[in-house]
């Protein structure tokens, strides 16, 4: 009998390379490098079948550091490039790494139809609302009236909102975490892996250089239960350090309400990942002017759906391809449009 040679469980070390990691001592990535590298190897995924392949900007750097195949590729082109790979080699499980200027401004067009198309990548968009690699310009997420080295009077731009975008670019899987909750952050990464499709999942990262604290009232223990609030499949949405507030829909407006005060979890708003337009509510939760009083900030998976992905159909229609007669190029580049003059 032949003996059979059982390969050793990988571990988070088994995912780190030797590269020194130039990152900014505190920034948000190392936390979020640490996670998908403890992560990685529960995912039953060989090494060699996964790619992380990135952009331009500081969280671009990731691949280095990841001992898996991967790509430094170009600024806002991540998504281009990772889609040719994913359609060529469909087995491969993809990660694209990018942030919010580098995935959000020059890389706008591509994230959209990368998402519409639906191939099966996962995309983790590090959102530190700041452009961290060329020393602090305002970005695409950057707040209104941000004061920075490029507005020094305030930005007087609108901002964009990564998951309400993502969801009007129809992705089928949409979701928010942060890198100073490990264990959350973790369980996203799983659910974004387990997604058949392109799978969005916007990580707040702190940028303690140039956006130092931006995302602090998230993440602080005296700030924290008050100020986020934590979606879960077929659950109410209950937030408070008591879990005594939670929220209700009045007509399509969600409203704060205290279970201490006359009101039953039974009238709260049951969270449904399914519900697209529950979905798009709660995306624009925080940043409605028209709402009276203070909303938590939701983190979770906003939306989920099953649709094709994209490699599929195209190797489905391939397959119908061989199946037809050998086409005739020169009809076909005629086309229906050319007519003879006589």
């Amino acid at each position: 009998m032949s003996e059979v040679t059982i390969a050793p469980a990988l571990t988070a070390k088994d995912f780190a390379t030797d590269q020194e990691v130039r990152w900014c001592p505190g920034c948000g990535d190392y936390s979020i490098l640490a996670q998908v590298q403890k992560v990685m190897p529960t995912l039953g995924i060989p090494k060699e079948n996964i790619v992380f392949i990135s952009g331009i900007g500081c969280s671009s750097r990731f691949p280095y550091y990841m001992n898996t195949y991967g790509m430094h590729s170009i600024h806002g082109r991540a998504a281009a490039i990772a889609s040719g790979l994913k359609a060529s080699r469909p087995e491969l499980s993809v990660w694209i790494v990018t942030g919010d200027g580098d995935s959000l401004s020059i890389g706008g067009n591509h994230t959209i139809h990368i998402l519409r198309r639906n191939f099966d990548v996962n995309i983790l968009l590090f959102n530190n609302q700041i452009y961290g690699l060329t020393k602090g310009q305002y970005s695409p997420t950057s707040e209104e009236h941000k004061i920075t080295k490029s507005t020094p009077m305030g930005s007087i731009d609108h901002p964009f909102n990564p998951a309400a975008l993502a969801l009007g670019a129809d992705a089928t899987f949409v979701a928010r975490t942060m890198d100073r909750d490990p264990k959350h952050l973790q369980a996203m990464l799983l659910r974004a892996n387990g997604h058949k499709g392109a799978s969005f999942l916007e990580i707040y990262q702190n940028c303690n250089i140039f956006n130092d604290g931006a995302f602090e009232i998230f993440t602080e223990k005296g700030s924290k239960p008050a100020e986020t609030l934590f979606l879960e499949q077929g659950k109410p949405l209950v937030f408070g350090a008591a879990n005594d507030k939670g929220i209700k829909l009045d007509g399509f407006r969600p409203v704060v309400v205290n279970l201490n005060e006359g009101h039953s979890v039974d009238e709260l708003w049951v969270h449904d990942e399914n519900d697209i337009y529950k979905a798009q509510i709660l995306t624009r939760i925080f940043d409605d002017p028209h709402n009276e009083g203070h909303l938590p900030r939701p983190f979770g998976v906003f939306y989920k759906t099953e649709r094709t992905c994209y490699e599929d159909a195209m190797a489905a229609q391939l397959e119908e391809a061989k199946s037809r007669k050998p086409a005739d190029l020169d009809k076909l580049l005629k086309g229906n449009e050319v007519w003879t003059i006589s």
